[in-house]
């Protein structure tokens, strides 16, 4: 369980991911070769997404709506030239484990329809993305 701040404003020990760790992820997603970021723009909002804040209050409260709000800006936006559907997943992956969610015994064709569902714009609801991924890691949706 994540804990609170009293106005209710959002997760107060959530670790996110920065500009930089998520670019060293796409270099493991390369084989170690550095990805060329089409739009810099793109790519740092897509990784702030995660703690996007409407009036105070966060975006996206649950780690795994955080988690898919990651997932679905790095696959959709196409800020890399190449690789965008493998970053999305590893940061997600990262996201999540950085946070105590372990998703190394993952089904990895039921990861990679989740991936290929958002990239192709089948799915977008953030909701929707987040039950998924819960549901991959094993809890309860």
């Amino acid at each position: 369980m994540t804990a609170t701040d009293p106005d209710n404003t959002g997760p107060t020990d959530r670790r996110h991911l920065t500009v930089g760790e998520v670019v060293d992820i796409a270099r493991i997603a390369f084989g170690g070769r550095v990805p060329e970021v089409r739009e810099p723009g793109l790519f740092a909002s897509a990784v702030h997404r995660p703690r996007a804040r409407m009036f105070g209050t966060a975006a996206y409260m649950d780690l795994y709506e955080q988690a898919a709000a990651l997932l679905h800006a790095l696959a959709t936006n196409h800020p890399l030239v190449d690789g965008n559907k493998r970053t999305a997943w590893l940061a997600a992956a990262a996201f999540l484990a950085v946070n105590g969610v372990d998703l190394a015994g993952v089904d990895q064709d039921r990861a990679y329809d989740l991936v290929i569902d958002v990239a192709s714009g089948e799915e977008g609801d953030v909701g929707v993305i987040a039950e998924a991924l819960r549901g991959l890691a094993g809890q309860p949706v």
